[in-house]
């Protein structure tokens, strides 16, 4: 009884070790997940914010392709209403920088001193520097806010290797290209930043080889960047705490990747000068971002602490009452008076492990059943939203219906009764006078010209309805005109709009032909109306809706969404295209019609969305599609 004591004993120690590793080896799991949870956060967030700016930048070129004449002042003007400062602050400038050749020099020197659009005295101290030969000149001639940045008036790039070798990149390849790490002139505190530019070329000239693009060049639009300031804008305070994150340059994505870090390719480093603190084992990870034509390479190291610290109180607990348990198994082996209680109570306790063991078995099945239901319950919205859709044009186009409808079924009665006095006439007078008769026939035609009118727009608006319904429920594929799409989708929502008060302007021209899906288009814009309705015109006794299209270029068209209601606050606008995210819970509004117009957009249609709103001001949605559908288009992916 003895050696068995001591024997159960050993075996309860063993297996209270096992347990100890078992909870440290789950809470070293756990650690991890949350540490790669917070690298994928931090890197997405910043590919997010740089792909950000980097479509103000094309906004900016857009700005030049549609006018290359812009001056000083309009520049200044088109940057200010952009409020990046107070939208999405971290960026040092925006700036226009000019390609000037030697010969034009002088007289772009004095063009510049003499501008007086923004300055009543223009700038007499303007000054090309450094001083340099090299032919063509890359000279900033307008940078936004000009104060802070006045060191930066003027520069010529093409003294700068870092600056010119990123500028005849772009030049050539017509990309969006970012200049290697660099101390910005008008930085005294040493930062490291960088420089994104954008090639801007003449109108109407070709562009298909790299030395077309050299010959149309006229400058190039930059946005300069403190990365320690944007990187602040990114990653929240409190996580720096317990997370170290460090940004090399890793060179141009033609380059070999891996190059070994140094201070000359630091762009970021949380840690400061206070340096690094030793991290955790196992927590350490890399990404790698395609930024301008440039690699960064982003290191994350996780510090001890709260946030990734690992508790010793579960494995005390459990290696003390191991031993408690395991002590008493062997004292009460050990006791030839309880040795039948002693195996008894093993038995029992290994009766209940094996319970508790199927009860957790159980809880996992019943967990991946929830999990399951909530995965059907989410696409059934989904589906519900957008037969809701479908839903609110047959109410809309019934109540179109019945006005028509209505006015012919009277008109038919009145005719018919017409007629039966008539033959009434007729039988009791043996004839009729000629006037009567050309009465009888002008009343006739006229109930006859009623009808075939009210019938005609009844027939439109089935049509409308029909093509519309049948394109939202089959989601096929085929040649449309656009502007027929728009009108019949509003045709529908007719009835809301006016009983909303609600003036509709479509400046839709009627040549853009599309090969796509026109189910897929029609259900974004009744969702869009539905939100106009739901929203921005709640409580209001009128608005207005504009629909505009322009083609954007050859094969892609610019549509246009707008109304004058309530807009959106900065933190609603955020959150826009989130899941189930809505302001008017329980009143009507599921929070999933602009997911589904974002999953739309960019997964069948394959084109782009942008919402643009503040308050009071209304808001506009900006879609960019394409006129060629892909022949495969992916399927929009479950929120």
């Amino acid at each position: 009884m003895r050696s068995r004591g001591y024997l159960a004993f050993i075996v309860g120690i063993c297996v209270t070790a096992a347990t100890c590793g078992f909870v440290l080896m789950t809470q070293r799991q756990q650690v991890q997940a949350n540490f790669q949870r917070d690298v994928d956060k931090v890197a997405h967030d910043t590919e997010v914010r740089l792909q950000t700016y980097f479509d103000v930048l094309l906004a900016i070129k857009g700005m030049y392709a549609l006018e290359q004449d812009i001056d000083r002042l309009r520049f200044h003007r088109f940057v200010a209403e952009l409020r990046l400062d107070r939208r999405y602050p971290g960026f040092q400038a925006i700036q226009f920088v000019r390609a000037v050749p030697q010969a034009q020099l002088a007289p772009f020197v004095a063009a510049v001193k003499g501008d007086t659009s923004i300055e009543a005295g223009g700038y007499p101290g303007f000054l090309i520097h450094p001083a340099n030969l090299r032919d063509p000149h890359y000279i900033i001639e307008y940078t936004e806010p000009l104060k802070g940045n006045e060191n930066a008036f003027g520069l010529d790039l093409s003294a700068l290797p870092p600056h010119l070798k990123a500028l005849e990149l772009g030049r050539d390849t017509g990309e969006i290209v970012a200049t290697e790490r660099i101390v910005l002139v008008q930085d005294a505190t040493g930062e490291p930043g960088f420089v994104a530019r954008a090639p801007v070329y003449r109108g109407g000239m070709p562009l298909q080889t790299a030395e077309q693009r050299r010959a149309a060049l006229v400058g190039f639009v930059a946005i300069v960047f403190r990365v320690g300031t944007l990187m602040r804008e990114v990653i929240d305070a409190p996580l720096l705490e317990h997370l170290h994150v460090r940004i090399d340059d890793d060179g141009y994505f033609d380059s070999k990747a891996g190059q070994a870090s140094s201070a000359e390719t630091l762009l970021y480093n949380s840690a400061g000068v206070a340096g690094i603190r030793p991290p955790l084992d196992g927590l350490a990870s890399q990404k790698a971002l395609l930024v301008g034509q440039r690699r960064w390479l982003m290191r994350f190291e996780g510090y001890a602490g709260g946030r990734y610290g690992r508790s010793p109180l579960p494995v005390l607990l459990i290696g003390v009452a191991g031993f408690i348990i395991s002590a008493l198994f062997g004292a009460l082996l050990v006791s030839t008076r309880r040795m039948v209680d002693a195996k008894h109570g093993l038995e029992y306790s290994l009766a209940e492990l094996e319970r508790q063991k199927a009860n957790v078995e159980q809880a996992r099945s019943d967990l991946a059943v929830v999990v399951e239901t909530l995965k059907q319950a989410q696409t059934n919205l989904l589906t519900s939203e957008k037969m809701a859709s479908l839903g609110a044009l047959v109410a809309g186009v019934a109540h179109e219906l019945n006005t028509p409808i209505g006015n012919s079924l009277l008109t038919a009665s009145a005719l018919s009764d017409m007629v039966r006095d008539f033959e009434r006439r007729l039988a009791a007078e043996g004839g009729l006078k000629r006037s009567v008769l050309e009465a009888h026939l002008h009343d006739a035609r006229k109930a006859c010209d009623i009808m075939n009118s009210s019938l005609t727009r009844a027939a439109d608006l089935i049509t409308s309805f029909k093509q519309v319904a049948v394109d939202q429920a089959s989601g096929q594929r085929r040649r449309f005109k656009l502007d027929e799409v728009v009108h019949d989708t509003l045709a529908t929502y007719a009835a809301q709009l006016r009983r909303n008060g609600c003036q509709v302007r479509v400046d839709v021209p009627p040549g853009l032909e599309f090969d796509s899906y026109p189910g897929s288009l029609s259900q974004v814009l009744s969702n869009l109306i539905g939100n106009a309705l739901l929203h921005g015109f709640d409580g209001r006794g009128h608005g207005a809706i504009a629909v505009e299209a322009r083609r954007e270029s050859a094969d892609t068209v610019k549509l246009t969404f707008s109304d004058n209601g309530a807009g959106m606050t900065a933190g609603t606008l955020h959150k826009v295209f989130d899941p189930f995210f809505t302001t008017k819970l329980g009143q009507g509004g599921s929070g999933l019609g602009m997911n589904i117009v974002y999953n739309i957009v960019t997964g069948v249609l394959r084109g782009t969305i942008r919402v643009d709103s503040s308050p009071g001001a209304g808001t506009t949605v900006t879609l960019v599609l394409p006129m060629q559908a892909p022949q495969e288009p992916s399927q929009p992916q479950e929120a």
